[in-house]
């Protein structure tokens, strides 16, 4: 845990058309407060607060000195939404560097999962811009100016404003299968580890969907409705470093649970979201012939038929074997990888598919959000 006996926080307490590098929209966007006097930059940032949902990772104090250590002003507010369990008492774990003394207000969330975590930290706030952003990233040097810098080079009809997510990876081997997962999110649309929306566009489309529980597919939710509500979204050119967490074994397992959330995204957007959403479409038909094949092998073998059970067996066999090369061999090769990648080969396909059946029953009678 952080530092805890210095700037610890109660819960509910206050404490004190997209650019590419080099291209003439980036260096307007540059220009836009590079040559700006302090006061005009300051004005900019009065406009915004930042809201991170939390769990209390060790990260956030790293966030927020990040924050700290940047030159010139400072948004308006720093917004940290507790999603622990309510009846957990201790404070959340951070510390809160000189610089942000005053700034820093910490809300308590219901451990609802980040959707509901962001709506209510937007909510409290009435600041013209929410930057969001997740308690495990690390902010640029110059994140605050040139967040002011993305602000100030978008129009009145752009809703939010993405910033470019760099994730570090090794350079001395080749990244393990949960390095590889991360690293998808420096090519993924839209996401809100670092992601400013106008709060008008936030209100217009009622926030965050408060049915998506993890932290996935919330932010392509609410980048499709905001898209068709006749906004515009922009990608800056402020840069986030997403480290990579630590993580066990069974993580690729547990990240398995987000084939309900796409169940529900397929309900609420249709069949082409994934296209409109620029989203990879992943393995679950592949998971769900797999499964298929190992209980068609148990079921046959149960009846007494047993040619048929070893030909299902071998296309379990098969499927499992093939998505097992697919994951070790752009990987290290590790003793330790290639355990890990025989163990959750074989597990992940009807994790995935039981994820993906609660899922079609739990949203089989999903609607669009009501907007208020």
């Amino acid at each position: 845990m952080s530092d805890t006996t210095r700037g610890g926080a109660a819960r509910g307490g206050a404490v004190g058309n997209e650019p590419v590098p080099g291209s003439a929209r980036e260096g307007a966007a540059r220009r836009a407060t590079a040559g700006a006097a302090p006061d005009d930059v300051a004005r900019l940032l009065r406009t915004v607060a930042v809201v991170v949902p939390t769990v209390g990772r060790p990260s956030l104090s790293r966030l927020l000195a990040a924050l700290a250590d940047g030159p010139g002003p400072l948004p308006a507010r720093i917004v940290l939404v507790d999603d622990r369990p309510p009846h957990d008492p201790t404070p959340l774990p951070l510390t809160v560097p000189e610089p942000l003394a005053g700034l820093v207000e910490v809300l308590p969330g219901r451990a609802l999962g980040p959707a509901t975590a962001r709506n209510t930290g937007w909510r409290a706030v009435s600041q013209e811009w929410i930057a969001f952003l997740d308690d495990d990233v690390v902010p640029g040097p110059t994140w605050a100016a040139d967040l002011a810098a993305d602000l100030a080079s978008v129009d009145e009809r752009t809703a939010g404003v993405q910033a470019r997510i760099v994730v570090p990876l090794p350079t001395d081997r080749r990244p393990t299968d949960w390095e590889r997962t991360t690293a998808g999110l420096a090519t993924a649309r839209w996401i809100t580890a670092d992601m400013a929306y106008r709060r008008a566009a936030l209100a217009s489309v009622g926030g965050f969907d408060e049915r998506f529980p993890r932290a996935f597919r919330e932010d392509a939710d609410l980048a499709l409705r905001v898209l068709a509500s006749g906004w515009t979204l922009a990608t800056g050119t402020r840069r986030t470093t997403h480290p990579v967490r630590p993580a066990d074994d069974w993580v690729s397992v547990r990240g398995q649970a987000g084939n309900a959330d796409d169940v529900l995204m397929t309900r609420l957007h249709g069949r082409d979201w994934w296209a409109r959403a620029e989203a990879p479409r992943g393995r679950l038909p592949l998971h769900l012939a797999v499964t298929a094949a190992g209980l068609a092998a148990a079921a046959c073998a149960v009846a007494g038929r047993t040619r048929a059970a070893a030909g299902c067996a071998a296309l379990w066999a098969a499927g499992t074997a093939e998505f097992g090369l697919a994951r070790i061999l752009p990987g290290p090769r590790t003793r330790s990888e290639l355990r890990r990648m025989a163990l959750t080969s074989a597990v992940i396909p009807p994790v995935a598919t039981a994820h993906w059946l609660a899922g079609r029953f739990r949203h089989r009678r999903a609607a669009t959000l009501n907007r208020f």
